[in-house]
């Protein structure tokens, strides 16, 4: 939302004013700070910038993973699957921003390898 909103060139205090928030709670969301925004809020946002849906959907999708408090349920998944949560959650304030791109990418690339199934 963040770079939507520097790319269009509109102010934190414009956007909450015009979609009917505080700048605080955009602020908040923005840095992380907020859960995952409802689905009400993000149609706003989209109409708020004529987002066109293709858009919104990747709008929607990046929203989804924003919420800061994280819980993983590995029940039924293999050990390994557990063990590598749980690694990942402690060792997660320790990764650089670009090992945490790199993770992205591996992500990025499993989740489309998958939907080829």
């Amino acid at each position: 939302m963040h770079a939507l909103r520097r790319q269009k060139g509109v102010s934190q205090k414009e956007m909450a004013k015009a979609i009917g928030i505080s700048a605080a709670y955009l602020s908040a969301l923005e840095h992380g700070k907020r859960g995952a925004p409802s689905f009400e809020f993000l149609q706003r946002v989209a109409g708020y910038f004529n987002v066109i849906w293709d858009e919104a959907d990747e709008l929607f999708r990046l929203a989804a993973l924003s919420d800061p408090r994280v819980v993983v349920d590995t029940a039924g998944l293999s050990p390994a699957h557990t063990a590598f949560a749980n690694r990942l959650a402690v060792r997660i304030s320790m990764l650089s921003v670009e090992t945490v791109a790199s993770l992205e990418d591996v992500l990025e690339k499993a989740r489309f390898a998958d939907n080829e199934l």
